[in-house]
């Protein structure tokens, strides 16, 4: 049972301490994010042999933490009592940065990570994939100082959904979590 794009999903009153308990699992890449507040935890329902679901979205098609949230998400299913669970990952709708939740957005800020701003629009249908460089990037802020003098170093930082910046005025690198 998933939720509309962003929302969480209505869970079962049965199944509220299923959803609480993966929802409490740290995204492997960004521990400070709980799968809950990166948006990526969709639902929690039972397959028709009562085998407990939960419904990933990964933020892109090969990310390569999946691997670590499915099995952190059943090992914290077992571990609260949930006995046999699986993950099923779920691409449509594909995953988007609007679906960090404040909480989520307030500790990548803690952290000095630059949350995303507002995700680009697309029309329905596959969302397209430039590999060229982007022409026009909002200017991200400093986290450190608040300047709003930065560059971008590298498009790519830790994990392929964060670009490196340096801030001109402090010189201080910083991390951005991209808009996807």
């Amino acid at each position: 049972m998933t939720g509309a794009a962003g929302a969480p999903p209505r869970v079962p009153a049965d199944l509220a301490g299923a959803w609480e308990a993966a929802a409490r699992v740290q995204d492997p890449e960004l521990p400070m994010l709980t799968l809950a507040d990166l948006g990526v935890l969709r639902g929690v329902a039972r397959d028709e042999d009562g085998t407990l679901v939960v419904s990933l979205t990964p933020t892109y098609s090969g990310c390569p933490a999946m691997a670590e949230m499915r099995a952190s998400t059943v090992r914290a299913l077992r571990e609260a009592g949930y006995g046999e669970a699986r993950v099923r990952t779920v691409l449509d709708p594909p995953w988007t940065t609007d679906w960090i939740t404040e909480k989520g957005r307030a500790a990548l800020a803690e952290h000095q990570i630059v949350p995303p701003g507002p995700a680009p629009r697309h029309r329905s249908g596959p969302v397209p994939l430039s590999l060229s460089p982007t022409r026009h990037r909002a200017q991200v802020r400093c986290p450190r100082c608040g300047a709003g003098d930065t560059e971008e170093l590298s498009r790519f930082s830790a994990t392929s959904c964060r670009a490196l910046h340096r801030c001109r005025s402090c010189a201080e690198p910083f991390e951005h979590f991209k808009e996807i």
